[in-house]
This record gives structure tokens, C-alpha cells and sequence, in this order.
């Protein structure tokens, strides 16, 4: 099980200890602390409302095609009267032209409509995904290390789809069947008042039953989202550890993981669906009753007089008409559930606290000087592992720092704080005698580059993965892949430069891969370059390479270096020892050994096991 996931799972679940009681308490507290429905929806609209032009058409449209279906309703008492019970001969031309107008009315008014609301609904999804990505950009690394990233992309992929239906599908239904309603209802107490009550009585039983369903959806489709974050993470994980799986003969295993989900996901569905199917059985069973004592009371009224048949068209051909309005309505609310839950967990996403970038000195190219001064760290804000315990250095511009030390004693910690990725809990890091935290985010980080020995790379051409994020002409990018002995292989390649790598440059070798992230920090020119074990995982010949492109990269600059390989410091200015987050021992090479401390005991185990080829 990967880093991500373990972090995320202990996120998401109590501690094996808590009791019930403590679990519904911090369940209550957290559905207490979620904005109301209305609150969330009323937010979702205000990203709909820049597009009010697009909106104004579409309701222009919807107030045109529900007047256009009262109309038509209207025009059953003409049609009735005049055109069977008493005839009038005029009426055989200006009835089918009557209707013919209308219905061409109500098509340009539809497609006016249906064009303006999936226009802003596009819209307003890509406004979102474009928002909570820069979001995403902009958070501690730290949220990185509690949520899982196919988690993330579930919310700008599924989550944003929920919200256009609930911001766009969802708002037209409600205006267009609204208005429908509102107009239908108001012809049929035109018609007659006393015939439109017997209807009145079953509205309230129907706003009960809407508000209701409308509670339960919501319910339901946070765990669908938070379930479709797991699918998606489940799946990646098989797919990206592809290899592993097979190897091990897991994947029955794999499979038996994603169907679990995959059900979870389908029990939550149907308990949609069969929501969604007895609530719109419930409001036509409502409906038949109003429509069966609108009968009762019309018959009536006709027997008495006071109702001629046209009249009594108008009436049952307005509540047919409410019928389906009423049941679309209450369907729409399983829509509006599904995307105010999806937009809760973008806003939390957008209103999540970004990484401090409050710093105004301005920065051009430092020199270079770091001084760690009495700096601890620990992950989770002191509830945690401790990462660094008062850790105190100095390192020069033009000098080499190696940092060495067993697996898990802060070595990675230490240079995560150089571009801030991390904050310190205590003691101060400056930069040429000013605090990291003065500095802007973009101006400290251009300061830095980065060679790991997990290289970064993207889908996208050589000479795009060398000149990433910076813009560089071709034979800037070319010198730096000869600086690196990266051309070698490069103009090898089918199209050179132009070459795509694949995701991860999967095309490429590793040594290859680790010779393009150096031909990128070379063009880069930072003044502090961090090699974060950027040889480890190389073969002899491959890690020769590297390490020559290296020696040409380090010269001027303030040089960390996080090695495995004890034989690849030798010469650096200074060596830093650390152990379960302290600093024990701090020389060079020869001083460290002649101490026969921590730094001679790895050193005698590495050339013990046969040396560190």
C-alpha cells in the first residue's frame, strides 16, 4: 500500500479506539458545520450569474415557452365551443393557425433556452475546474500527503459534471416547470375558483414530500462523490503498479478491491433511482387525487351551469399539463442533491487555506547563502513524527553540503523546507541574511533547482520537458542537453527535440529520464541547486553520466546534496550526519571518518557489502 494511501485512510477513519458514541459526536459536529443547501446552491448560482446575458435569453425563452403552453391550454374553450359544440366556420382557419404560431413560437423559444443554460452550465464547469486546479497549485504540500491524488481528479472530473447539471439542467427545470405551474395554475382560477381550490388542498403534501426527498438525496450523494474519489484512486493504484500486480499474482486481488467499490457505488445509485421512482409515483398519485376532485367539483359546477365544456377542457387539459411539471420538479431535486453535494466538496476545496505568500522583498539571482538556524519540524503540527529536532548549519555559495543518514532521519525533510514546500515549526532559514517567509513564493522558488531521484517529467516533447516553465530558444535547450549528456541519446531519437516521451517520460531509460531533469536545472541556472539521491537508482555506466553532467552544473552555486552512496560525497565541503531528525555529526569526509562516529559506521557497512558500485 502506497504513502498516499495509508495517509489518506488514517485521515478518513477514527482511531480503532474511539467508541460510537465519540464517532456520531464528531459526525454530528461535522454535519453541523456544512453549509445549509440553499447557502451552498445560492453560492453555485453566483458563479452562473457573469453569465447573465446567456441566462436573461434563456429565461426570455422559458417565460415565452410556458406562456406558449397556456396559450395553447387557453384555446380550448375557442376550440371546444366554436369549433364543436357550436360551430363557427371562421374558426377552421384561425384555430391551425393559431396553434401553428404558437408551437413555432415555442421552438425558437426552446432552442433559445437550451442553447443559453448549456452555454452558462459549460461554462460555469470550466470556471470551476479552472479554479479548483490553481487551487490545488496553490495549497501546502502538506494536502498533498493527507488526500489521495486520483481523489483530486475525481473532483475535477465528477464533481464539476454534478455541478452543471445542478447550476444549468436542474435551474431550467425548475424555471421553465415553474412558470408552467404558475401559469397553468392562474388560467385555471381564471376559469374557475372554486374548481382550482379542490387542487390547492394537495399542494402542501406535495411540498412535503419534495422537501423530504430533496434532504435525502443530498445525503446519498456525498457518499456517492466520496465513492467515485475511491474507484478512481483504487484503479490507478492497479494500474500504475501494473507490473507489481501481475508479479505477485494479485490480480484477483485488485479485482476483488475495485468490485467492492464499483457495488458500493451502484447500492448508492439505486437508493437514488428508487428515491427518484417512489417520490415521482407519489407526486402522480397526489396529482390523480387533485385531478379526480377537480372532476367531482367541475361536474358539478358543469351540472349547476356554471361550467360550459369548453370551460371544462381548459380545466382538465391545464391540470394534465401540471401533471408532468409537478413530477419533473420533484425529480430534479435527486439533480440539485447530487450537485450541491459535488459543489460542498469543491468549496471546501476553494475556501481551503493556500500556502503563505505574504513576503515583499524582492529577489532577482540570490548569491546563495543558506543558514539553518535552531530548526525543528514536525509533520501534523507537533501530533506527529518529528522530521527535524534543532537542526543548525550554514551552506556557502560555491560549496558542496552532503547529507547523509539512515532511511527516515530527515534528510528529504531538510531540503523540503529550502522552497518552502514545508513550513518549520521553530527556528528561522534564511537567504542571504533574509528569511525565506520574506521572500515571494515565485521569487524564492526561482532561486531553486530540483533533481530527485523520482524525476518529474510530463507527456509532452524533450525539448518541452528541458525548457518547463521557462521560455528558452532552441539552442539554449540544445546546450543544456549537451551540458548534461542528454544529447547523446537525444539525437538518436525519431524527431530529436521533438520527440514526445510519454506520461513520466515512460519512453526513456532512467538514466536518460535523470539526464533530462539536469539538462532542465541547467537552463534553469539557479543559484541553489538541491540533488535530492538523483543517482541512486542508476546503473555504473548511466550514474558515470550523470555524475559528469553534475560536476559541470554545481560549480557557483550553493550545492545540498541527499546521498545513498557515500563514495559520490567524498569531496564535498561539508557532510552532515543526521539520525531520527537530529544533526549528530557535521565535517568533512576525512574528519567524519577519523571520529569513527555514525558517519564511519555506514561508510565500513556500505564498502562491507562489497562497496557502493
Amino acid at each position: 500500500m502506497s504513502g498516499s494511501t495509508r495517509n489518506s485512510t488514517a485521515a478518513g477513519k477514527p482511531a480503532a479506539g474511539a467508541s460510537g458514541s465519540a464517532v456520531a459526536a464528531a459526525a454530528a459536529a461535522a454535519e453541523a458545520s456544512t453549509p445549509s443547501a440553499w447557502v451552498t446552491y445560492r453560492r453555485l448560482l453566483g458563479f452562473a450569474a457573469r453569465y447573465w446575458p446567456l441566462l436573461t435569453v434563456a429565461t426570455i425563452g422559458m417565460v415565452i415557452e410556458a406562456g406558449a403552453g397556456a396559450a395553447f391550454v387557453w384555446l380550448m374553450k375557442p376550440l371546444t365551443n366554436d369549433g364543436f359544440v357550436d360551430p363557427k366556420p371562421e374558426m377552421a382557419l384561425i384555430l391551425p393557425l393559431a396553434i401553428i404560431f404558437l408551437f413555432l413560437l415555442r421552438g425558437v423559444a426552446t432552442f433559445c433556452t437550451d442553447y443559453g443554460m448549456a452555454r452558462s452550465g459549460r461554462s460555469v464547469v470550466r470556471d470551476l475546474r479552472e479554479l479548483v486546479l490553481g487551487k490545488y497549485l496553490r495549497l501546502p504540500s502538506s494536502r498533498f500527503d493527507t488526500e489521495a491524488v486520483p481523489n483530486m481528479v475525481s473532483r475535477l472530473n465528477f464533481d464539476t459534471e454534478q455541478v452543471t447539471q445542478a447550476s444549468a439542467d436542474a435551474l431550467k427545470i425548475i424555471v421553465a416547470d415553474g412558470l408552467t405551474i404558475l401559469f397553468l395554475f392562474a388560467l385555471m382560477l381564471y376559469t374557475s375558483v372554486k374548481v382550482t381550490m379542490a387542487m390547492i388542498l394537495i399542494a402542501p403534501l406535495i411540498g412535503v414530500l419534495v422537501w423530504y426527498v430533496g434532504g435525502r438525496y443530498r445525503r446519498i450523494s456525498r457518499g456517492i462523490q466520496s465513492s467515485m474519489g475511491d474507484l478512481a484512486h483504487s484503479a490507478e493504484q492497479s494500474l500504475a503498479a501494473q507490473q507489481d500486480v501481475k508479479v505477485h499474482g494479485a490480480q484477483a486481488f485488485e479485482q476483488a478491491r475495485y468490485s467492492s467499490l464499483a457495488n458500493r457505488v451502484l447500492r448508492l445509485n439505486m437508493k437514488v433511482e428508487t428515491t427518484r421512482a417512489l417520490s415521482s409515483g407519489m407526486v402522480q398519485i397526489l396529482a390523480a387525487l387533485a385531478l379526480a376532485a377537480i372532476v367531482w367539483v367541475a361536474i358539478g359546477e358543469a351540472l349547476a351551469k356554471r361550467l360550459d365544456p369548453g370551460e371544462f377542457m381548459q380545466l382538465m387539459t391545464a391540470m394534465m399539463g401540471i401533471i408532468p411539471s409537478l413530477r419533473r420538479i420533484t425529480n430534479v431535486q435527486s439533480v440539485i442533491g447530487r450537485g450541491v453535494a459535488a459543489a460542498e466538496r469543491l468549496f471546501s476545496i476553494l475556501d481551503d487555506v493556500e500556502e503563505d505568500d505574504r513576503g515583499r522583498t524582492p529577489v532577482d539571482r540570490a548569491r546563495g547563502e543558506l543558514v539553518f538556524d535552531d530548526v525543528s519540524l514536525s509533520y501534523a503540527r507537533g501530533e506527529g513524527r518529528v522530521a527535524l529536532d534543532h537542526v543548525s548549519f550554514t551552506a556557502r555559495p560555491g560549496t558542496v553540503t552532503a547529507i547523509v543518514g539512515r532511511s527516515g532521519s530527515g534528510k528529504t525533510s531538510l531540503i523540503r523546507l529550502v522552497p518552502r514546500f514545508y513550513e518549520p515549526d521553530s527556528g528561522r532559514i534564511t537567504l542571504d541574511g533574509t528569511p525565506l517567509a520574506d521572500y515571494a513564493l515565485a521569487d524564492l522558488r526561482r532561486q531553486v533547482a530540483l533533481v530527485g531521484q523520482r524525476v518529474a517529467l510530463f507527456d509532452d516533447t524533450v525539448a518541452a520537458n528541458i525548457a518547463y516553465g521557462i521560455e528558452a530558444p532552441r539552442e539554449s535547450i540544445r546546450a543544456a542537453a549537451e551540458a548534461a549528456n542528454a544529447w547523446e541519446f537525444i539525437e538518436r531519437l525519431p524527431q530529436g527535440l521533438d520527440t514526445p516521451i510519454g506520461e513520466n517520460g515512460a519512453l526513456l531509460s532512467g538514466g536518460q529520464r535523470q539526464r533530462l531533469a539536469i539538462a532542465r536545472a541547467i537552463l534553469r541556472d539557479a543559484p541553489i541547486l538541491i540533488l535530492d539521491e538523483a543517482t541512486a537508482a542508476l546503473d555504473t555506466e548511466s550514474e558515470r553520466l550523470v555524475q559528469d553532467a553534475l560536476q559541470r552544473l554545481m560549480p557557483d552555486r550553493t550545492t545540498l546534496v541527499v546521498a545513498h552512496r557515500l563514495s559520490t560525497i567524498e569531496h564535498a565541503d561539508q557532510v552532515l550526519v543526521f539520525d531520527q531528525g537530529r544533526l549528530l555529526e557535521q565535517g568533512t569526509h576525512t574528519e567524519l571518518l577519523a571520529q569513527g562516529g555514525l558517519y564511519a559506521h555506514l561508510h565500513g557497512m556500505q564498502f562491507r557489502e562489497g562497496g557502493p558500485a
